[in-house]
C-alpha cells in the first residue's frame, strides 16, 4: 500500500480542503493516509485516527507568527520525515524549504499553494507597507525555485484564465474548492418552513478585505437578519463592527461545524459572498467554498461583480452579481432578491443543479486521484 503523507503547520486538523477532501478521499481509494499538523490546543496533542486517516498532531508554538513559520515548520516537518511516506503533499508556504529537502530524499513532493501567496502578501496587515513588495517578490523568487523541483503544485483555479505556476512547475493540477454535496442537506432537507424570508447569512472568513463592514450596513440598510458564522480577523476588528449602530442586525454564531452550517442555511433566503476588489479575489476563476455551500442547499447567492462571478451567475441563473464596496446597491439587491420569491427559488434550483453537474468534490477528486495514480507509477 501507498504511503501518503499531507503536512501543515498553519491549518487546522479538520481543515476541510486537508483532511475532509483530499485526505479522506485518498484513505477510500486504499493509500494509507497520515496528516502531520499543528495541534488544536495542548490537549490534543498526539495520534488519532478519523475516516481512515491518521492524524497526527504536534505541538506547535502560534504566539507569533514568526514561531509558528520558523519553529513550527521545522516541528511538523521532523515528525512528518518520520512517517517515511512514498508520497508527501504539504500546505504552507513556510514548508517549501521541507519540500524541497523531501524531494532531494528521492520523495515525490506535491505542494498545495491554497492561495496566490505573491499577491496576498501585499494584503497583510500585519507587514509593513514599505516592505511588502520586496518580501513578495522574494518569496514569489524563491517558490519559483522551489517548485521546479516538485513533482507537481495544486491550485484552486486559474487567474483570469492563466495557470500563475505555468513555466514554473512541472505539472500544475486545477482542484478547486467545490463543495461535498453529501454533507449538505438539500432545499428539501431544509424545508421552507424554517426561512422567514427576512434572514441571510455569510459563513467564513470574516475581515474587512471579505466586505464584513459593507454587509453589515447593506444588511441594517435592508431591514433584514445577516447571520454570520466564521471567525472575525482580529478581536479589534470584532469589536470595531460591535461598536457599529448597524451591527444589530447581527446573529453572529462564532465557528460552527458543517452540520451546524448546514441549519444556517436552513434557516437562510440568501447567501452573501460580497468579498472586495483586493489581492486576489477580483481575478480568481472560482468561488470561494462557501457560494458552493450555499448553491448545494439551494440559497441563491449575491456574490462580487467580478469577471468570473458575473459570468456564472448569469450563465447558470443562481444569483446576483453586485458592486461589494456599494452598501446602497447590496442593499436594494437584497431586497429585490427577497421580494421576488419565485425568481429566488428558481436562482436556488439552477445552483443546486449547477453543484450536482460540475461544482462538485465528486468531480475535483478524480483529477486527485489521476495525480496521485501518476506518482505511484513513478516510485522505485
Amino acid at each position: 500500500m501507498t504511503k501518503v503523507c499531507h503536512f501543515s503547520s498553519a491549518h487546522a486538523p479538520n481543515d476541510t480542503r486537508i483532511f475532509h477532501k483530499q485526505c479522506a478521499s485518498l484513505a477510500r481509494e486504499g493509500y494509507d493516509v497520515t496528516f502531520v499538523v499543528k495541534a488544536k490546543d495542548s490537549s490534543s496533542v498526539g495520534t488519532t485516527t478519523e475516516k481512515g486517516v491518521q492524524i497526527i498532531q504536534v505541538p506547535v508554538d502560534s504566539s507569533s507568527r514568526l514561531k509558528r513559520m520558523l519553529f513550527g515548520a521545522k516541528t511538523v516537518y521532523q515528525k512528518a520525515l518520520e512517517v517515511d511516506a512514498d508520497i508527501y503533499e504539504f500546505h504552507d508556504p513556510e514548508l517549501l524549504p521541507y519540500g524541497v529537502k523531501l524531494a532531494r530524499k528521492g520523495k515525490k513532493v506535491i505542494f498545495d499553494s491554497h492561495e496566490d501567496y505573491p499577491t496576498q502578501i501585499m494584503e497583510k496587515e500585519w507587514i509593513p507597507v514599505f516592505l511588502r513588495k520586496i518580501i513578495s517578490g522574494v518569496y514569489k523568487a524563491y517558490e519559483t525555485h522551489a517548485v521546479k523541483k516538485f513533482d507537481a503544485v495544486l491550485f484552486p483555479c486559474t487567474k483570469n484564465g492563466v495557470d500563475i505556476f505555468a513555466g514554473r512547475a512541472k505539472e500544475t493540477v486545477i482542484i478547486s474548492n467545490a463543495v461535498m454535496v453529501s454533507e449538505m442537506l438539500s432545499p428539501e432537507e431544509c424545508g421552507q418552513e424554517q426561512k422567514d424570508g427576512k434572514t441571510i447569512c455569510c459563513t467564513g472568513s470574516l475581515t474587512y478585505q471579505r466586505g464584513i463592514t459593507h454587509l453589515i450596513k447593506a444588511a441594517h440598510k435592508a431591514g433584514v437578519k445577516l447571520i454570520l458564522a466564521g471567525k472575525y480577523s482580529s478581536d479589534a476588528y470584532q469589536k470595531e463592527l460591535e461598536q457599529m449602530p448597524e451591527y444589530s442586525c447581527v446573529e453572529y454564531l462564532g465557528y460552527l461545524g458543517r452540520q451546524e452550517l448546514a441549519k444556517v442555511y436552513a434557516r437562510s433566503s440568501i447567501g452573501m459572498s460580497t468579498i472586495l476588489n483586493v489581492g486576489q479575489y477580483s481575478s480568481l476563476d472560482n468561488f470561494p467554498t462557501k457560494v458552493y455551500e450555499y448553491m448545494a442547499a439551494g440559497l441563491p447567492v449575491i456574490v462580487s461583480d467580478y469577471p468570473f462571478m458575473r459570468k456564472s451567475v448569469q450563465q447558470d441563473g443562481f444569483g446576483v452579481a453586485v458592486d461589494p464596496a456599494d452598501v446602497d446597491a447590496i442593499a436594494k439587491t437584497i431586497q429585490d432578491v427577497l421580494s421576488d420569491q419565485q425568481t429566488a427559488l428558481k436562482m436556488g434550483e439552477n445552483g443546486r443543479a449547477a453543484v450536482l453537474n460540475k461544482y462538485n468534490w465528486g468531480i475535483e477528486e478524480e483529477k486527485l486521484f489521476a495525480l496521485y495514480k501518476k506518482l505511484q507509477k513513478g516510485l522505485s
